[in-house]
């Protein structure tokens, strides 16, 4: 086709007839991927965003939008079509905008929405650009409690033919709940979906692994890193009345041995981020028996004792068999090596303190690092390893009795140099 054919496909992505509008759509899916030649005809008309002026969103984005909210095979195509345009930011302030964003996050958290996945990839796209992170820290969406499931919820700003709203709907006054905490939920509970079971037996739809990329681009910056270090409701819903507080990242770490590599690979990248924030040390290495404060909250709760899955990817079968017995024979390391990497400067970023540098001497952290070396095929992982072991083994005088600062280990000492993620 050429691209005034193309063009003339645009009108019917706003058809009445549900037929045309999937026709449609389903032509031009095509000419979204990333090296097709016609594919900067979805880019016209946009324009940027420049002082007080709001940019200006053509009328193809938006239907593409609205798309999302269709029948399952519409909505399927469209989602597939604006993950495949946002990897170009020249579209991210359409997509992040706020009704959008509020109805991509009330899907992606609902339990019956089908397309969760395609959602949670279209969302990980967007907290690529730097100004999705205060939007999502910031959103709150609204919800009605449903009395007859513990636990359970409805995002009013889910609806979409995809995803149909319980029956009988659900009595009583929205709250509105914090955005990102719902997502940490989300995607807990959809590494226990098993995807052999039939979708209409599964009480989550989607496995949300992305959102693992998600959470990872959020700590890029000091805002997410602070979300994460900071004492919350361990269930959003109860919100100020809830007894029990804990870290939003303590819920998190545990993945770090999931067997889909993009759950863990973002998972390790969101722990070695929030490592960046020092004041954040001791609570990613205390114990889940001892309470921490992390600032600026005054708020105490449960370590999120991170070491541990930290530490169980860099180990091997070799390990099993000296220190750490309770590993089973079977054991095997992480076999992605940017994975294996991301670990070690998470330790590396832990020496960032003199009291995290004692922790991890007096925690079996060498023993376990030593055999990975051992083993190590990888240039770059060796050597972070043998930085980190230069900073392990050395002893500690008065030039070293004080903390050091993330920026001069990103910038002063050489041994030492991490870029961020």
């Amino acid at each position: 086709m050429s691209q005034d054919q193309l063009r003339e496909l645009f009108q019917f992505l706003h058809d009445k007839n549900p037929q045309v509008r999937q026709i449609s759509l389903e032509n031009l899916l095509p000419h979204t991927l990333k090296d097709a030649p016609n594919r900067g005809i979805f880019f016209e008309g946009l324009q940027s965003h420049t002082g007080l002026q709001s940019p200006k969103e053509s009328t193809v984005i938006r239907d593409l939008k609205l798309l999302c909210r269709d029948n399952l095979a519409v909505a399927h195509d469209a989602f597939r079509a604006l993950i495949n345009l946002s990897d170009s930011p020249m579209i991210h302030p359409y997509l992040l905008e706020q009704s959008f964003l509020t109805f991509l996050v009330s899907y992606i958290v609902h339990p019956q929405a089908t397309l969760g996945d395609l959602a949670a990839m279209l969302l990980s796209n967007l907290t690529a650009s730097p100004r999705s992170s205060t939007a999502l820290l910031d959103l709150r969406i609204a919800v009605l409690l449903i009395p007859s499931s513990a636990g359970s919820f409805y995002p009013t700003q889910s609806r979409a033919g995809s995803c149909a709203p319980p029956v009988p709907y659900p009595a009583g006054d929205e709250i509105y709940v914090p955005a990102l905490s719902l997502l940490v939920d989300a995607f807990v509970q959809g590494a226990s979906i098993d995807p052999s079971v039939p979708l209409d037996e599964r009480p989550r739809k989607s496995q949300l692994h992305f959102l693992a990329s998600v959470f990872a681009n959020l700590t890029t910056s000091l805002p997410g890193r602070v979300f994460f270090l900071t004492p919350r409701p361990s269930d959003p819903l109860q919100g100020e009345t809830a007894e029990k507080v804990e870290y939003p990242l303590a819920k998190l770490v545990v993945f770090t041995e999931h067997k889909d590599s993009i759950r863990r690979g973002g998972i390790s990248s969101l722990i070695k981020n929030c490592a960046f924030y020092t004041q954040g040390h001791q609570a990613i290495l205390t114990p889940e028996s001892d309470s921490v404060i992390v600032p600026p909250s005054d708020l105490r709760a449960p370590g999120i004792d991170a070491l541990q899955y930290i530490l169980l990817p860099l180990a091997g079968p070799e390990d099993s068999r000296r220190r750490c017995s309770f590993l089973p024979p079977t054991k095997q390391r992480e076999a992605n090596a940017a994975i294996r990497l991301t670990h070690v400067e998470t330790l590396l970023l832990l020496c960032a303190t003199r009291w995290g540098r004692d922790y991890l001497r007096t925690h079996g952290v060498y023993e376990v690092v030593r055999a990975l070396h051992e083993q190590e095929t990888n240039d770059a992982v060796s050597e972070h390893v043998e930085r980190f072991v230069n900073l392990i083994k050395r002893g500690e005088g008065p030039e070293t009795a004080q903390d050091l600062q993330v920026d001069e280990i990103e910038e002063d000492n050489d041994d030492v140099r991490i870029e961020e993620i």
